[in-house]
């Protein structure tokens, strides 16, 4: 067995269950996240590992630490007790959902088909750092998470590493920033955002390289950093005037510690119908313990992609 060295607390874990949600609307997001640090209770990690496969289980045995196995597992565990939820077929539950990847390696959910049930268009993506895990759910849109550290370490200089990934806009933009901190908070959000777009396109890394495309957001076209949330848009870099519109972005503050980057594929059916804001929940959970609505509340703070009053509280 593994170990891992933990601070029991007064846990009700085995008469829990989750708690059932319906499945997000077609232009709803649902996020959900785990702070690592809240779960300190062995026997509620235990129960996590069960849920794993065995290829799972072997992936976490192999990595080196406690802190990293224990990571891996809140990681798959969010993942299926959070696609479970959903109660999409009464068959479903955490430890019988399958998964395969994509040919550029992004999850999918493997369902198990018969003839009388179809399995649901539920798309996720998941995202973690060493404090925060997240996972992302939509229903017929595709969608790329990412969620980074506000103080992130970065080893190299900023705007050495910008020119090496970023677009020549973005790094002119960051260049223009004066203010040594204000420059490495900026340069995060784009990073962040930039990767969630990477990974709703669901192609990797190479097949969309940060270079070939520019992310523009209403603070970093005007200048004023401490502006209000706006819209964010992402162009090819070889045709600034290419705007990629169907793609739309929501950039957060969470838990005030952390930076979460939402790209969704924009809704083909509300085409004609003028611009129909996507809505967006999130919920901070410890799987089987409690789960908290925290759209609406300071832990989640609107930078830049949706206003206020398209958060569900």
């Amino acid at each position: 067995m593994m170990k891992i060295h933990c601070y029991e607390r007064n846990f009700c874990v085995s008469s829990c269950s989750l708690v059932p949600k319906p499945l997000p609307p077609r232009m709803e997001t649902h996020f959900w996240y785990i702070l690592p640090d809240e779960v300190k209770s062995s026997s509620l990690l235990n129960q996590y590992l069960d849920l794993l496969s065995p290829c799972e289980k072997e992936n976490v045995f192999r990595m080196q630490g406690d802190q990293l196995k224990k990571r891996a597992i809140l990681a798959r565990a969010l993942v299926r007790t959070t696609i479970a939820r959903y109660q999409i077929n009464s068959q479903v539950s955490p430890r019988s959902l399958k998964f395969r990847k994509n040919i550029h390696g992004k999850p999918e959910v493997e369902w198990q088909l018969d003839e009388d049930w179809r399995p649901p268009p539920l798309h996720f993506n998941i995202s973690h750092t060493s404090s925060l895990i997240a996972c992302g759910v939509t229903v017929d849109s595709l969608i790329g998470i990412d969620v980074e550290e506000k103080q992130r370490t970065i080893k190299n200089n900023i705007l050495s590493f910008a020119q090496r990934y970023f677009s020549r806009h973005e790094v002119e933009l960051l260049t223009s920033i004066p203010d040594t901190e204000v420059q490495r908070q900026e340069f995060i959000k784009l990073w962040t955002l930039k990767e969630a777009y990477v990974k709703a396109l669901g192609r990797g890394f190479s097949g969309a390289p940060f270079k070939t495309f520019t992310i523009r957001y209403g603070a970093a076209i005007s200048g004023n950093f401490n502006s209000e949330a706006s819209e964010i848009v992402v162009e090819s870099s070889d045709d600034p005037t290419n705007l990629t519109s169907n793609w739309e972005f929501t950039l957060l503050e969470l838990a005030g510690s952390h930076y979460a980057a939402i790209c969704t594929e924009k809704d083909n059916a509300c085409e004609g119908k003028g611009n129909v804001p996507r809505k967006l929940t999130v919920w901070k959970t410890i799987p089987f313990v409690e789960d908290e609505c925290v759209s609406g509340t300071g832990a989640v703070v609107i930078i830049g992609g949706l206003t206020e009053s398209e958060v569900i509280t």
